[in-house]
């Protein structure tokens, strides 16, 4: 991902499939993290934050509470998007009747967690936060992918969040572990998002065996399954593409 090209990613879209909601990928001020060896999202950020906000806002005016449920993306967390931004999903919340907020956190503001979602709930929002797990084998996910996340235990990140990301088609991972991985997500949370990964300027890089595996193994056994989103481009959501693509 080029910081240069940033704004002319699509940054709106809606699904329509398997829990239907509107998402918006916005950008903020870039991820506090920014350790994984998988990762250049972060790159879609700036230290600006009235342009930011500008730009945000332009994405937020797209909003139709069509089904009443609205997806924030951001290439970092959500307490990392700049005040008037974050006020301004709260009002667009109200004004287009979105009585579900799904929004993303790493793992490092899991204390966070829970104000964030008094707040909207004293409004009528009930919010379902998401997090980036990538795996649950801690030492996979640690000394390799370098995630940041301090327990061994699936279900102490479930007591901060409703939703679970895996990173799957990586070199090292078998049938066997990404079907773990999955299953153990559905076990302990509401909704797991499985990505296979995309090329991109990072030094970890997709392995074309491993997703041809998911590709032919997995994936038709858990395509259709509602509580699974399998994303096999990281654009299958409509977001983070070049508009002119």
């Amino acid at each position: 991902m080029e910081q240069e090209n940033v704004s002319s990613l699509q940054r709106y879209s809606v699904i329509t499939k398997k829990n239907p909601r509107e998402i918006v990928m916005l950008r903020g001020n870039g991820c506090a993290w920014r350790r994984c060896r998988f990762c250049d999202y972060h790159l879609d950020a700036s230290s600006n934050e009235a342009a930011n906000f500008a730009l945000n806002k332009q994405v937020l005016s797209r909003i139709t509470g069509i089904y009443h449920r609205l997806e924030v993306i951001n290439s970092g967390s959500f307490p990392e998007l700049d005040a008037d931004t974050q006020r301004l999903i709260e009002e667009v919340c109200l004004r287009r009747g979105i009585f579900v907020l799904h929004c993303e956190c790493h793992w490092i503001h899991r204390e966070k967690t829970a104000a964030i979602r008094t707040h909207f709930q004293e409004k009528g929002i009930t919010v379902r936060m998401k997090t980036g797990v990538e795996t649950f084998d801690p030492l996979f996910r640690e000394c390799y992918l370098d995630k940041g996340i301090d327990t061994d235990d699936p279900a102490e990140i479930a007591r901060y969040f409703d939703e679970a990301c895996l990173l799957q088609g990586i070199p090292g991972q078998t049938k066997e572990s990404m079907e773990r991985d999955i299953c153990i997500g559905l076990a302990h949370f509401e909704r797991v998002c499985v990505n296979i990964m995309t090329k991109n300027s990072c030094r970890i890089q997709p392995d074309p065996g491993v997703i041809r595996i998911f590709r032919e193994e997995l994936y038709p056994k858990y395509k259709d399954h509602p509580r699974l989103d399998l994303l096999l481009q990281n654009t299958d959501f409509g977001v983070g593409g070049n508009k002119d693509a």
